[in-house]
């Protein structure tokens, strides 16, 4: 069942780029609290130091301050570790729109470091951190792997572009690399701030401090979104799985459809409020609909996707009432 009861040789050791981020972090603690070893790479441009500050005195943790543009701090980084996972990138499609040389020097050039240091020093699995806006203005619902139409922004072409680096890698050199395509994960230590901050946590900050948020488009557009915790045993299982699933990108997903309007309504609910939203323009490079088929991650992964999204809405509305 999840991630909790999966085991590796004792003194593992589990390098984790962008460990000072949203997801990383969680890696970070996840795999703290199994017993392994970690060291994380982060040059805080995204990342915040109290998203690992708690971590700081345990004897298993090693934290290098980093950037993953440098192919000496990534080669140094991977020295003696079993397992990688990439989380380290620039989010967010409306920014990469804005940005796209610097989303090609990090989502790209930094995902490439990486798997070339991976393979220098003889990593075992290489996980990276793909997404869901692979797929574009493929419209059929579910998204299925093998089935991506045009990407729609650079931040989109970054993450395609690893993907294919990962098949080359697993072909013509033997490393293992596993991607997988996030749809929409949301939960704790997620950032509510910025204008580049992911829908829920926004929206959590704002109701609670009475302030009108602003919904993109008419709130019909829908997602799957996806709780933290499903993301962190999708990462540990691909470090379990089988050879023979390498060079394989994956949807990382619940598997639901949530309707953006629905899930303000349910925040309402959840918080006590009663405060109409603001409707503002379409976000560009953004799709209507989204939902996965993540049938082949159960298949090649062995995973589960435990947590639902009523379980993790629950779960991240208490995190942030106490942090925020």
């Amino acid at each position: 069942m999840g991630y909790e009861n999966l085991r590796f040789p004792e003194g593992t050791r589990f390098l984790i780029t962008g460990s000072a981020g949203f997801i990383g972090s969680n890696l970070v603690e996840a795999i703290l609290n199994l017993g392994y070893q970690v060291r994380g790479v982060d040059n805080l441009s995204t990342g915040k130091k109290e998203n690992i500050e708690e971590f700081s005195d345990n004897k298993n943790y090693e934290f290098i301050e980093g950037d993953i543009r440098d192919l000496d701090t990534c080669l140094k980084a991977c020295e003696g570790i079993d397992y990688v996972l990439n989380q380290a990138a620039w989010g967010s499609v409306p920014r990469s729109i804005e940005m796209p040389l610097l989303y090609e020097e990090i989502n790209i050039k930094g995902t490439l470091n990486m798997m070339e240091a991976a393979r220098q020093n003889g990593v075992k699995k290489f996980v990276y951190a793909s997404s869901s806006s692979v797929y574009g203005d493929e419209p059929n619902l579910p998204k299925k792997e093998g089935r991506e139409g045009n990407v729609l922004s650079p931040y989109a072409l970054t993450k395609k572009v690893n993907e294919e680096y990962g098949k080359l890698y697993s072909k013509l050199y033997g490393l293992d690399t596993y991607g997988l395509r996030y749809f929409n994960v949301f939960g704790r230590r997620q950032n509510p701030d910025g204008a580049y901050a992911a829908v829920i946590p926004k929206f959590i900050k704002q109701l609670l401090n009475d302030e009108q948020p602003i919904i993109n488009g008419d709130g019909k557009q829908s997602r799957d979104f996806t709780y933290i915790e499903n993301v962190i045993e999708a990462n540990l299982k691909a470090c379990k799985a089988p050879s023979e699933a390498a060079g394989n990108a994956f949807n990382i997903a619940y598997g639901g459809r949530e309707y953006l309007i629905d899930i303000y309504t349910q925040l309402l609910n959840a918080l006590g409020k009663d405060i109409q939203p603001i409707f503002g323009p379409e976000r560009k490079g953004d799709i209507k609909h989204s939902n996965a088929d993540i049938s082949k991650s159960k298949v090649l992964l062995g995973y589960e996707a435990e947590w639902s999204f009523e379980q993790g809405i629950k779960a991240a509305i208490e995190w942030y009432k106490n942090h925020l």
